[in-house]
């Protein structure tokens, strides 16, 4: 496995460093931001079950909503069905008659969802431009939970409502056609989440004990049996029934002698499994598993390495997506959506360079049309390809990660821009990214390390992470500073940082505890003091809080504490030299607004430069354009003044005048909480 990562490592350096890119001698124009972060012409789509329509996403009166088309008709015929002005509708599904389409809404970005139908067919009311819109769920402070969607009665949903109980949801079925709610059962025994079997029985739960273990349980009436448990370093998810409606298939990486994640058909009668599906090359977890609704038989599983591997087990889906394939050659193809009787597919095709494309493919007659691209104003020729690449890290861990260099300048010495994920708990992917497009057309190399406590890499990898917030984590990049730096690839004077949640902590992070490494830093969504993060996580998420507390600290002991302040960069505040923007939504329920605030204050206090920008209608990332553009425009700007990149200057009036109302002075900040206060003094 060393000998195959060496030569992986060599050939990438080789395509980075050799290819046409870097013989380039002139650098593609601008791209206009609004191109890279507005809406989508068109994205979204999905098809009805009977096959009739078409919906999909696009802008109505300057905001995302879902539109409606026949299938056979042009997009030119399409009408809107929602008209949410006050928030992009970014989720929706059809029911399984085809009778309503379904989206959920929060207000301003609390998270609390609530559930909405609208009839394509019904007629506007007089004045209106579309159907009404009815609230199925009509709760304030409560967030939906959509667990089933039954074939066998189409007007009916499984859904979860914390109404009862803020964290944990009870059971519901839900009436479409009335939006009657029947509690079917009270969740008072910790449980996450249900399974139905192909009869639409519900069959399974999962359970979260108080330790931070999970079990899986069989349901019979009223009567939970244990069948399987994980430990709190493990993890297993159902990924469906087996044709038979007595094994089901489980992702699972459970055992000492199982690192990465693999697909075993488990009886939960005997406890018996069989292992069905491990990544061939030993290098990553088990990706997903992909179902026919139809035979009920696995169409292909797939693994996501430096890029996405599907193995096939549909002979017949095999050949079809082998002609789709010669038809957009070197793009990765993904199903999005199908009919009932799966002879009707929307497949996106994507790659670094191609944001996606939609083809509608009938499997009957073997037609591809192409249907959309979504943002077909952006210049193929203008965009930067993405490579894998690995290295070190400071203990030797070898640290994945995507490099992305600007077009038409040679790759020697350029200012850089380190961009980690959130999560962490989560992982970065090969394909079309608008912030690595923008940076890198500003003229920045842009590099994403997958650091440890990323998933997807097993266990192992995962658990590297426990512990290490601000110290071995904020190592995989700072080595992956100096690995560029020694590929003669960075200007070492002229090194960001850039990222939203668990990136935006490690932003701050690394100014704090690496302060000579970064010269700007811009941090969107960030926890700077740990303690108060985790004392303020959302309700809901009580069945994750013991394991957060096994990868982070336990905020209820003094020991705890004191890890916690020690990977906190508001304690490190003072050791802070690099210029900083920090972004934030007012109502991010996740990382409260109270996480910015310290950080300002901390160093307004001393009196230390820092540019602030909070937005009183978002939550955890921004999602209206408007803010979006102005936050953009603000971080290019800021970066180009301490890095020496390009930036597009103009703006239109309304990005303009947003930018003002968003702009925070520090000198206005106040905190809330006076123990907040107490703990920067």
């Amino acid at each position: 496995m060393k000998e195959s990562v060496l030569v992986l490592l060599t050939v990438a350096l080789g395509a980075v460093l050799g290819s046409p890119v870097a013989a380039q001698t002139k650098q593609p124009a601008l791209i206009d931001r609004e191109l890279l972060f507005g809406d989508p012409e068109t994205s979204g789509a999905q098809l009805s079950p009977d096959g009739r329509f078409m919906s999909f996403i696009k802008p109505y009166k300057g905001t995302r909503n879902v539109w409606v088309k026949g299938v056979a008709e042009p997009f030119t015929a399409a009408k809107p069905l929602t008209a949410d002005l006050a928030r992009p509708v970014r989720n929706y599904f059809w029911s399984r008659d085809s009778k309503y389409v379904l989206y959920v809404q929060d207000k301003g970005g609390d998270e609390n969802f609530n559930l909405y139908a609208v009839d394509p067919s019904a007629a506007p009311p007089a004045g209106a431009d579309v159907p009404v819109a009815r609230d199925l769920t009509g709760l304030k402070g409560v967030r939906v939970q959509l667990y089933h969607v039954p074939k066998s009665d189409p007007n009916t949903l499984y859904i979860g409502l914390n109404d009862r109980d803020k964290a944990w949801h009870d059971l519901y079925k839900l009436n479409l056609a009335t939006g009657e709610k029947t509690l079917l059962r009270e969740n008072k025994d910790r449980l996450q989440s249900w399974s139905f079997d192909w009869n639409d029985q519900l069959r399974l739960a999962s359970r979260a004990n108080p330790d931070g273990s999970n079990e899986l349980l069989a349901v019979a009436g009223n009567t939970f049996t244990p069948v399987y448990r994980t430990t709190i370093d493990e993890q297993s998810s159902v990924a469906g029934f087996h044709k038979d409606n007595k094994h089901v298939y489980l992702v699972t990486n459970g055992g000492r002698t199982r690192d990465r994640a693999e697909l075993v058909l488990f009886d939960p009668a005997t406890k018996k499994e069989e292992l069905l599906d491990t990544d061939p090359q030993k290098r990553v977890d088990f990706g997903g598993l992909m179902l026919s609704e139809v035979t009920h038989e696995p169409v292909a599983v797939t693994y996501v390495d430096d890029r996405m591997r599907r193995v096939w087990k549909d002979k017949a889906y095999e050949a079809d997506f082998k002609t789709i394939q010669a038809k957009v050659p070197g793009a990765d193809l993904y199903p999005v959506s199908s009919t009932t009787d799966e002879r009707l597919w929307l497949v996106s095709a994507t790659s670094a360079t191609m944001p996606g494309t939609v083809y509608l493919f009938d499997r009957q007659t073997k037609a591809l049309t192409k249907q959309y691209d979504l943002r077909p104003k952006l210049n193929a020729a203008d965009l930067a390809d993405m490579k894998a690449v690995r290295y070190k890290s400071s203990d030797g861990l070898e640290i994945p990660a995507y490099l992305t260099l600007p077009k038409g300048v040679a790759a020697k010495n350029l200012p850089v821009i380190i961009v980690p994920h959130g999560g962490p708990w989560a992982r970065d992917v090969y394909g079309f990214n608008s912030l690595h497009q923008f940076l890198a057309n500003r003229g920045y190399a842009v590099l994403s390390p997958n650091f440890r406590a990323s998933t997807g890499y097993g266990k192992k990898f995962l658990e590297a992470g426990n512990g290490e917030w601000g110290r071995k984590m904020q190592d995989d990049l700072t080595w992956g500073v100096k690995y560029l730096v020694a590929q003669g690839i960075a200007d070492p004077k002229k090194v960001g940082i850039m990222g939203g949640s668990y990136g935006g902590y490690a932003t701050l992070a690394g100014v704090a505890f690496t302060p000579d490494l970064y010269a700007a830093g811009v941090a969107i969504v960030a926890p700077s003091n740990l303690t108060t993060l985790l004392n303020a996580i959302p309700p809901y998420w009580e069945a994750g809080r013991k394991q957060m507390y096994a990868r982070m600290a336990d905020p209820g002991t003094e020991a705890g504490r004191t890890e916690l302040a020690r990977m906190s960069p508001l304690t490190a505040a003072d050791k802070i030299k690099t210029p900083l923007m920090v972004v934030q939504g007012a109502n991010d329920p996740r990382v409260n607004k109270a996480e910015a605030d310290q950080i300002v204050v901390a160093l307004r206090d001393r009196n230390y430069p820092v540019q602030y920008i909070c937005a009183p209608d978002e939550g955890h990332g921004f999602a209206r354009p408007v803010n979006n553009m102005a936050m953009y425009a603000a971080s290019e700007k800021f970066l180009a003044g301490q890095l020496g990149g390009r930036y597009q200057e103009s703006m239109s009036p309304a990005v303009a005048q947003r930018l003002k109302e968003i702009t925070v002075d520090p000198k206005t900040v106040v905190l809330a909480n006076k123990a907040n206060q107490a703990l920067i003094k």
